[in-house]
């Protein structure tokens, strides 16, 4: 395990919110990633908040089909 900071990214009401920087324990053999507590509470404040977002981006999306 090693202290790294990731990028999370997660999809709420068909909109994906990412947030960088979030720092977490990184499984060198696997890439599962772990985070604190006071980690995870600052994500559910960031993601549920009312804070505007530092900077918005536009994705492509393709089918698999």
């Amino acid at each position: 395990m090693v202290e790294q900071e990731v990028t999370y990214t997660l999809e709420v009401n068909g909109k994906f919110i990412i947030i960088e920087n979030v720092p977490a324990r990184v499984c060198l053999e696997t890439g599962e990633r772990f985070f604190s507590p006071e980690t995870v509470e600052r994500l559910q404040q960031t993601v549920w908040g009312q804070r505007k977002p530092s900077r918005i981006i536009e994705t492509p999306v393709f089918e698999f089909a």
